[in-house]
């Protein structure tokens, strides 16, 4: 194996990897300044959520009528205002949004109408709805530009394989599939390859193989110590519930940790969505791991999450009525959760479009009221004081504020 191969396939995935950082000074450097970091951690589910099945709109009577064997009905849904409520696998979130830490945007969504899943999820993850030219991501766009030779190095983070389309760009970030296998098991090895990047002449690929081993040692440490989530929480024993703990131990860690990434696949319920009880079948099942593990990191943060913000989206929603399979086929708004300290919460957002044939979007989905844009703005500009909208979304202007973030 030679070296550049060797940084392809270790278990770190840089973007930029010429412009890395030095990982191991920057952590310390960062760790020595102390000072409390606002934090946002952004969810994805992929595969297109049923919104409707989510957050439903018990109060208006034409879901049950479009959805006669799927919908949830009015005696198990978790009830919000009177006419939203929670699906009855979401209860660990019902608490949050009492408390006033949980708030939902209704009918949200991309002002595109593709209904490919690859495009639409390519688009949100870019944040320019319908152009395919744009080569970075919104969230690494987000990231404040660093104005120290001091920033950390893990400042923003993903959990998985591969680096997520939202944070490509300019600012470095990392891809942890799993904080326990972050490291060269074989340490023979590893000492060789040390040697081989430090001999190089390529002065690019021995900063970042440096880097690379600086990046290992770092979150070796981390992984190395035993982690017992706190308060009582606990984590489903899914890759989401792992996904989310992995960055809670991060965000304990202090390295600096400013914006994390976590999907979740499997929405994409086109047959037999709903049991035979609201609370089974597939949907009910993702919920429970979803719901569960949002419940549980809010738990383990504590206080910390006065300092952190969780944004949900998914890439678009599904048709109002139910196909002949029992479940539902692609469609077009959603709706989105933010949850965290600085949100004003206990209340559901936006504008109920209806689901009258005249009001549904080409006459088949919930249509889109409030641009995914205008919440992520918000959550933006509050969290990491990004306030310039058209940097992070060109082309996009926010027609509203919505009032999501306090302070």
């Amino acid at each position: 194996m030679n070296r550049r191969a060797f940084l392809k396939n270790s278990a770190v995935a840089m973007f930029g990897v010429g412009s890395a950082p030095l990982w191991l000074a920057r952590a310390a450097a960062a760790a020595e300044s102390g000072g409390k970091r606002k934090v946002l951690v952004v969810v994805f589910q992929r595969g297109a959520a049923d919104g409707l099945n989510i957050v439903v709109p018990h109060g208006d009577p034409k879901y049950y009528q479009l959805r006669p064997t799927i919908s949830i009905p009015k005696t198990a849904v978790l009830d919000l205002d009177g006419f939203y409520g929670l699906h009855p696998s979401l209860s660990p979130l019902k608490s949050l949004y009492d408390a006033g830490q949980l708030a939902v945007v209704e009918a949200t969504g991309s002002p595109d109408a593709t209904r490919s899943h690859f495009d639409a999820q390519d688009y949100m993850e870019s944040g320019t709805p319908g152009r395919k030219g744009t080569t970075d991501g919104w969230l690494n766009r987000a990231l404040p530009r660093a104005t120290t030779a001091k920033a950390s190095p893990v400042r923003a983070v993903a959990i998985g394989t591969q680096l997520p389309r939202t944070l490509r760009g300019d600012a470095p970030a990392v891809a942890i599939g799993n904080l326990a296998t972050f490291r060269v098991s074989d340490l023979q090895a590893q000492g060789t390859f040390e040697s081989m990047y430090s001999d190089t002449v390529d002065k690019v690929l021995s900063g970042a193989g440096r880097d690379t081993f600086h990046a290992v040692k770092m979150l070796d440490t981390i992984a190395k110590q035993p982690y017992q989530p706190a308060n009582g929480a606990r984590y489903p024993n899914g890759r989401f519930g792992q996904s989310l703990q992995q960055i809670a131990r991060l965000i304990k860690a202090d390295v600096g940790l400013e914006v994390a990434f976590a999907d979740m696949g499997g929405w994409d319920t086109h047959v037999n969505e709903v049991g035979a009880q609201p609370t089974l079948g597939p949907l009910a099942n993702l919920l429970n791991q979803w719901g569960g593990a949002l419940a549980a990191f809010h738990q383990d943060l504590g206080n910390g999450m006065e300092d952190l913000v969780i944004v949900t989206m998914s890439e678009f929603g599904r048709t109002a009525r139910e196909n002949g399979n029992r479940g539902t086929d692609h469609g077009h708004a959603n709706a989105m959760f933010v949850l965290g300290g600085g949100v004003k919460g206990g209340k559901v957002y936006g504008e109920w479009p209806g689901l009258e044939p005249e009001q549904l979007y080409e006459g088949r989905d919930l249509a889109v009221t409030t641009d995914f844009r205008n919440v992520l703005s918000e959550v933006v500009a509050g969290q990491l004081g990004s306030r310039d909208a058209t940097r992070i979304f060109p082309g996009f202007r926010p027609e509203k504020r919505l009032g999501l973030i306090g302070g």
